[in-house]
């Protein structure tokens, strides 16, 4: 019997293949010169003029780069932390016995992933000067985590939605206390899609702009911010390996979220 597949299809086309190539490109090829020119020895950002590590030594000795590298990491970490434990609780409690209006309410979580960040920064902002919570540290921490709890949840919950109730059954039937049950069986379970979550609420609130802008106080420039002072000044080598150095980051922790989904499949 001949395989049924894509091949077989009465209506593909010639030029997908190579549509799909240029795709590619479209989508990476920035990226490529960005990373290419940060290695480049002269000063100018898209003039190449040899190779070097110059400008990655500069930025990296450089104490201003050192302390929004330190911020990012520590309002990412906390808000991650903090999203990931609440997305977890929301959709526990979805999972439980159904309540009124459930259906509306699990999409209406969402619903901050479709609305304008420059929106939602304005908002935080002026919630925040109402009921006088002073802009910095503590300030990004609680709107980062905010935006980052959709995220969480989503994944934490296609997860749930997907798991055999057998096993938590069958220890309900052994006498297992909710308690029990809970961690013997339901969290072993979950866990890669809790650390799923985490990573992806932490790559966002690592890579987030606007929100912060609004919000950071002199003390707590993040690393996005930190970038965009650097491009007021001029592109130079060293915006370029900064990027480069943001961009590696951002693929170590989705090349974890990906290994954990395969843990998780198997």
């Amino acid at each position: 019997m001949r395989a049924r597949g894509f091949q077989s299809l009465p209506w593909r086309f010639r030029g997908l293949s190579a549509t799909a190539v240029l795709l590619y490109v479209y989508l990476y090829i920035p990226l490529i010169v960005l990373i290419f020119f940060s290695f480049n020895a002269g000063r100018m950002a898209t003039i190449w003029e040899g190779f070097s590590l110059r400008w990655y030594a500069d930025v990296i000795v450089s104490e201003p780069f050192r302390a929004a590298t330190f911020n990012s990491v520590i309002v990412a970490s906390s808000a991650a932390f903090l999203a990931t434990v609440m997305a977890t609780l929301a959709a526990l409690g979805f999972r439980g016995r159904p309540m009124r209006g459930q259906a509306m309410l699990v999409p209406f979580l969402s619903f901050p992933l479709v609305i304008p960040e420059i929106v939602t920064a304005v908002a935080t902002l002026i919630f925040f000067i109402s009921v006088g919570i002073p802009l910095g540290m503590i300030g990004l921490i609680a709107a980062h985590t905010v935006f980052c709890i959709p995220f969480a949840f989503i994944t934490i919950k296609a997860r749930m939605d997907t798991m055999d109730t057998v096993l938590e059954q069958a220890a309900n039937d052994l006498y297992a206390t909710p308690r029990q049950a809970f961690f013997a069986v339901t969290l072993p379970m979950l866990w890669p899609a809790i650390l799923s979550g985490f990573i992806l609420a932490f790559i966002v609130s690592l890579d987030d702009f606007v929100i912060s802008l609004f919000l950071a106080g002199p003390s707590s420039t993040t690393l996005p911010i930190y970038m965009y002072g650097m491009m007021r000044l001029g592109v130079t080598p060293a915006v370029n390996a900064v990027s480069t150095i943001l961009l590696v980051a951002s693929v170590f922790f989705v090349l974890i979220a990906v290994w954990v989904n395969q843990v998780q499949r198997k």
